[in-house]
């Protein structure tokens, strides 16, 4: 007599669609987030918040930490809504403290200014972001981990993919 090894209950058939439909769901609320906090960051950049980011490279080469706390402060104002460790890597823009000095840097994790000469590389994948700063004519330029976002003197956005 022959058995039936694999029976599947209505019970399991359920579970396997309700697994299903909570892993569709699950994507499309993803993507809603993605786009909500792309539509987030395509926003017009406030006087305050460009003030700021060019206070970069008014200090010189030295800042205090208060000065780059200050600065950083006025970052996570600008977008109260996200949270911006783990996405946005750093800024890049030209330096004018001339030479030998290109363009600096503000690294976001470690809240830390830096300028540097033509040819030194920049680090923590900021580098892709050097030539849009030096040539794109932009003020600075927002680096995340899957774009640039260069922004205009006006504080307009515009979103440069890898």
């Amino acid at each position: 007599m022959a058995r039936q090894l694999l029976i599947r209950s209505s019970n399991q058939e359920n579970n396997i669609l309700s697994a299903t439909d909570r892993s569709q769901q699950q994507k499309r609320h993803q993507q809603t987030d993605q786009r909500k906090l792309d539509q987030m960051l395509r926003k017009t950049r406030s006087k305050e918040y460009m003030a700021a980011i060019h206070r970069l490279d008014a200090g010189g080469r030295v800042h205090n930490q208060d000065q780059v706390n200050e600065i950083i402060n006025t970052i996570k104002k600008e977008f109260p809504e996200i949270e911006l460790k783990g996405i946005l890597l750093g800024y890049v823009a030209i330096c004018y403290l001339g030479k030998p000095y290109e363009v600096h840097t503000l690294d976001m994790e470690g809240g830390i200014i830096k300028h540097y000469p033509s040819g030194q590389s920049l680090p923590d994948g900021m580098e892709k972001a050097r030539g849009i700063a030096m040539y794109g004519g932009y003020d600075f330029i927002e680096v995340y981990v899957d774009c640039c976002r260069a922004v205009s003197a006006n504080g307009m956005v515009s979103v440069i993919p890898y």
